[in-house]
């Protein structure tokens, strides 16, 4: 079966939530992103390299890849303020195969931890299964950043294998954890609420 996406549905303008509204992101983003992916902690967590991003290598990868056709990226606004705290975004969609893979960076860390980051793992689960037909999301999750991990379980994504010892941080080899949730597990989630 051959990925064929509704007609506008790859790159909606707005995907809004209770607690975060996702926007597609914009050219003045880029000054959030040297601040979040220039944090040595927000490097730690999302980063097998150690250590930040140089702005030019931030650069780069805003241009190349968030603002890109390859990649759908939303910019994660709280809702209420609108004050932007994160991005998220799809990326190697197989349109063969139906899957993507999913990653997602709160760089704002007092944003850490009220739950922003749960909805909009949500709201893109829920995008990829309703609007584009996709019948599997997978991600990658450092085994020492357990804020996440609970995060995608929280959204029905199951643990399906790991790699061991793949990355070192903290003076110590740590496993990278491979997750995915499919269509019929979402379907069948939205059923019990």
């Amino acid at each position: 079966m051959t990925f064929v996406p509704e007609r506008g549905a790859w790159r909606p303008e707005a995907i809004p939530g209770k607690l975060i509204v996702l926007r597609r992101h914009r050219g003045e983003n880029l000054k959030a992103f040297i601040r979040w992916y220039s944090d040595p902690e927000v490097a730690r967590l999302t980063r097998y390299q150690d250590g930040p991003l140089s702005p030019d290598e931030i650069q780069r990868f805003f241009y190349g890849r968030i603002m890109g056709a390859d990649f759908l990226a939303m910019a994660i606004h709280i809702r209420e303020t609108d004050r932007l705290i994160g991005t998220c975004a799809f990326s190697q969609l197989d349109g063969d195969n139906g899957s993507s893979l999913f990653h997602i960076t709160i760089g704002e860390r007092d944003a850490w931890g009220h739950g922003y980051g749960t909805e909009a793992t949500g709201l893109m689960v829920a995008h990829a299964f309703t609007r584009l037909a996709i019948h599997r999301v997978a991600l990658s999750v450092f085994e020492f950043n357990p804020r996440a991990i609970g995060a995608y379980e929280r959204c029905g994504f199951i643990e399906e294998g790991r790699a061991r010892d793949a990355i070192f941080r903290d003076g110590r080899y740590w496993d990278e954890i491979h997750m995915s949730i499919l269509a019929d597990e979402w379907e069948a989630r939205q059923t019990k609420r």
